[in-house]
């Protein structure tokens, strides 16, 4: 295809070249923005404090770090150990680049089709990838420095996803978009998406009364920190980027398994065990010891949350399939088992979110910091399973009642599904009335014709 003629899938050599070159600048364009934002941050606070013996390199080298950090790449500290319990609202800054660099790959590199959306994003991430890495290197130290293979993994992954959302949503909205899915995946999508939302509500609402329950706490020991006026927008936006980690533990929290703090500490709704914290406002809604982490008349409430948002999605679930045509639902073992199946997803789901929420915090006894994954996953998909299967089977049996009379067995000898009703009038029809002459028909047996 060197002169130019049209391959088989619609897009010439040289489109497919400058596709390539187009995704090479929009990774560069992320990496540059997402860069400059970060190294202005870290040169406000590297004027504001102290900074004896570092210069402008070590500017360079810690905004590269946290950039980094932001794609959730652990650093390992020499002396410290490795620091993986990471902000997960720093990946807001570079997702919201790289949508924005997909659709614009898409738009410039006149991809017109939905099905090479994919070649779009691969010309995205993998020159974001070598991105990734060479950040990686670049920003070692003595002191600091993060994993290569990790950095080049999350940074491929992520342009990949968040650029290939942004492509697709450059070519059709997203109803459209749903609706490319086939009929059940399309509802089960539908039904997780709504349960993890209900979920994260309520992590968010019990995040935000502990907090409130302990705003004394906390700004007493934002205060003891006397961090300044730019130390404290320094530490508020730090505090921000954990409030997406908070959701998940509170998801945990709800869910039961709940979640650490350092080794041999837990906090879940049955009771908390907790050693000394980090001086972190944040973490003025953890008070350290031990005592029960409930009243006990909210316990229940706490632990009925889950069950909730499982309901919900299982509403959903036939709703979706309603929306779809068809008219009288699912089959009655069919909505019970698609729940099911939405519990398992939802609990790979959160068993992920737990993964990337936690991490450890050095090699000391806060070694182990955030939720348990494999007790998150399988918890969630027992709890969220259920309530879905249950929920999705009665309002599917209540859809099928309303739209007619449910099927019964045959009748002997009928190939009806349905007995005929007794009060229903019979009519019997001569099948060979039309194959006799008019004269020779004989009339039928009646009174007239008894001897």
């Amino acid at each position: 295809m060197a002169d130019g003629s049209p391959g088989q899938d619609g897009r010439d050599a040289g489109d497919q070249r400058s596709l390539l070159a187009v995704g090479t600048i929009g990774a560069l364009a992320v990496t540059g923005t997402g860069l400059a934002v970060i190294t202005l941050l870290v040169l406000v606070g590297f004027i504001a404090a102290p900074h004896a013996g570092s210069g402008l390199p070590a500017v360079l080298r810690t905004a590269a770090m946290l950039w980094l950090v932001g794609h959730h790449v652990g650093v390992t500290f020499r002396g410290a150990g490795r620091i993986g319990m990471l902000p997960l609202g720093l990946v807001v800054l570079p997702g919201a680049l790289l949508w924005r660099a997909g659709r614009w790959v898409v738009q410039a590199g006149r991809v017109t089709r939905l099905r090479h959306v994919g070649l779009a994003a691969l010309a995205l991430a993998i020159p974001y990838a070598v991105a990734t890495g060479a950040l990686a290197l670049a920003s070692r130290s003595a002191q600091a420095s993060a994993w290569l293979p990790q950095a080049v993994t999350w940074g491929f992954l992520l342009a990949l996803a968040a650029g290939g959302l942004g492509g697709a949503r450059a070519l059709a909205p997203w109803p459209r978009l749903i609706r490319l899915l086939p009929q059940r995946p399309r509802s089960i999508v539908v039904a997780v998406a709504g349960s993890l939302a209900a979920l994260a509500a309520a992590g968010a609402l019990v995040a935000g009364i502990s907090l409130a329950v302990h705003l004394h706490e906390a700004t007493t020991l934002q205060r003891s920190l006397a961090p300044g006026a730019v130390g404290t927008a320094l530490l508020l936006l730090l505090q921000l980027g954990y409030l997406p980690n908070a959701i998940v533990w509170a998801i945990a929290f709800t869910l039961g398994p709940g979640f650490a703090f350092g080794t041999s500490t837990v906090v879940a709704p049955t009771g908390s065990a907790l050693a000394q914290l980090p001086a972190l406002p944040l973490l003025a809604a953890l008070p350290p010891g031990l005592h029960s982490a409930l009243p006990g008349w909210l316990e229940p409430v706490v632990l009925a949350l889950p069950y909730v948002a499982g309901g919900l999605g299982g509403l959903l679930l036939v709703r979706a399939v309603s929306a779809l045509g068809t008219s009288t639902g699912l089959a009655l073992d069919a909505a019970p088992m698609l729940g099911l199946v939405c519990g398992v997803v939802a609990g790979a789901v959160l068993a992920l979110l737990a993964a990337v929420s936690g991490g450890p915090l050095g090699d000391g006894r806060l070694a182990a910091v955030g939720p348990s994954p494999w007790q998150v996953g399988v918890v969630s998909a027992l709890e969220l399973g259920i309530s879905t299967a249950v929920t999705a089977g009665v309002a599917n049996y209540l859809r099928l009642r309303r739209a007619g009379p449910l099927p019964g067995p045959p009748g002997p000898g009928s190939g009806d599904a349905r007995a005929p009703d007794a009060d229903a009038h019979v009519i019997y029809l001569d099948r060979w009335a039309g194959d006799e002459p008019p004269m020779e028909r004989k009339p039928p047996p009646g009174p007239a014709a008894l001897p």
